[in-house]
């Protein structure tokens, strides 16, 4: 619909395409994958995850997100533009890299996986690499501990 408003009216529009994405703020029960692992790890509870963990998610840090989005407003291009990261991690390598991270003694449960939950998600940057030129910069263990001090403060000021 975005686009044909844009061709029928000539409108300048943008559309981003924005996946999973984590960092500072987020809420500690939101129900997405980062902050449960982070708030099960720092309060010692176990680590839920649901399927057999063999799924795989990719992980953007919200500064590479924004990032993305502010060069996909300054451009010329009226096409989805995908923002995330596309070097995936298992749904189990994500949730014992922040137990690690933490320094936790939590251990990892399995619950069975929802029906519409995929089995991948990993976006195809081509277009966000050629025409604005951006990729994401920070690494996934560099964004987690910037995450994790977040939630460290959240969870200390409660």
């Amino acid at each position: 619909m975005t686009l044909a408003y844009h061709r029928y009216h000539g409108v300048d529009t943008k559309i981003v395409r924005i996946f999973n994405t984590y960092g500072p703020r987020m809420r500690l029960r939101d129900g997405r994958a980062v902050p449960a692992f982070m708030s099960q790890a720092l309060t010692g509870e176990d680590v839920t995850i649901f399927g057999d963990g063999t799924q795989t998610r990719s992980f953007t840090y919200v500064s590479d997100l924004v990032d993305g989005v502010l060069r996909l407003m300054e451009s010329d291009t009226n096409d989805p533009v995908n923002i995330g990261n596309p070097q995936e991690v298992t749904i189990e390598e994500i949730a014992r890299t922040i137990i690690r991270l933490v320094g936790s003694k939590s251990q990892l449960v399995y619950r069975p996986l929802p029906v519409d939950d995929p089995k991948q998600r990993r976006p195809d940057i081509t277009r966000a690499r050629t025409i604005l030129r951006w990729e994401p910069k920070i690494g996934l263990e560099e964004g987690l501990m910037k995450t994790i001090d977040y939630f460290k403060n959240k969870l200390a000021s409660r």
